[in-house]
């Protein structure tokens, strides 16, 4: 390829990129008012967390964490309620508004920040954090994952924790929810890899199976686990553990049977595979 061809295309890319992410500012502005009186949230924040990640994180007591693409908060308070000094981030104000109150009607003090993830630098005014939460459902929105890991290594001090539990993406090759028609057998119907560009959705449902009025297309990216473990690689990181687990905090399949603490896993006679990760890093 001409160099000078490719360069222009990267910049029309990033132009388009920069549309795309603006379109999923709109969709999420749209969707929180649903899921905030959405069933599918009202359960306890500690509800949201397997119990290894607690054993991963630690004693939060006093520590300052930051929860990126925290939505409407309901994983953040659980930070709060373990006596960190927590912060959440937002590229949706309509989701922090809810996020607000739902963290007032908890009891907890938590700083809201309305940015996009790759301003966060800026937006939280240079401050640093001893942990940094991130996932279920959030890095399919990042279009460029050396970028972020940039950004949270730059957001963490030195020794700080980064945290990610995130849909596998084995989950995701077989889709995360059934489209209508689609059998609940195990076949891959998705990219697991990344390298294919942006994934746009135009369904009017939501997660929680709300219909959102007038919704507009928003976007996803893929991301696999050698893409996202050599962006914290090169960027300096330290990876100290990576977690591959059975259970979701919901139902994928309709044969999926209910654990004890009320997630979800495939019977004892489907194949073991893994539907989330849990990775762990650190900054040197």
């Amino acid at each position: 390829m001409d160099p000078v061809v490719g360069k222009l295309l990267l910049v029309t890319l990033d132009a388009q990129t920069q549309e795309m992410v603006a379109a999923n500012e709109a969709d999420w502005d749209a969707r929180a008012p649903l899921h905030a009186a959405s069933d599918f949230y009202d359960r306890p924040a500690e509800f949201w967390f397997a119990d290894y990640e607690w054993e991963d994180l630690g004693p939060l007591d006093g520590r300052d964490v930051l929860h990126l693409q925290c939505h409407l908060g309901t994983e953040t308070i659980a930070f709060a309620r373990r006596g960190a000094r927590t912060s959440g981030l937002d590229l949706s104000a309509t989701s922090l508004a809810a996020a607000r109150d739902i963290a007032a009607e908890a009891g907890v003090e938590i700083d809201y920040v309305h940015a996009n993830v790759y301003d966060a630098v800026d937006a939280v005014q240079g401050r640093q954090f001893d942990i940094i939460y991130t996932g279920k459902g959030a890095l399919c929105y990042l279009p460029d994952l050396q970028e972020w890991a940039e950004v949270v290594r730059d957001l963490l001090k030195p020794g700080g924790v980064l945290y990610i539990v995130e849909f596998h993406p084995l989950l995701n090759a077989l889709r995360e929810v059934s489209l209508p028609g689609e059998s609940d057998d195990l076949v891959l119907r998705a990219d697991y890899l990344e390298g294919r560009g942006p994934i746009a959705r135009d369904s009017t449902v939501t997660y929680t199976g709300d219909e959102v009025p007038g919704r507009q297309t928003s976007y996803e990216w893929r991301h696999g686990l050698g893409e996202l473990t050599t962006a914290l690689a090169t960027t300096g990181f330290h990876l100290t553990t990576l977690r591959e687990s059975e259970v979701l905090p919901w139902p994928r399949w309709s044969s999926m049977q209910q654990t004890p603490e009320g997630w979800w896993r495939l019977p004892d006679n489907a194949p073991r595979i893994p539907l989330l990760f849990a990775l762990k890093a650190t900054k040197p």
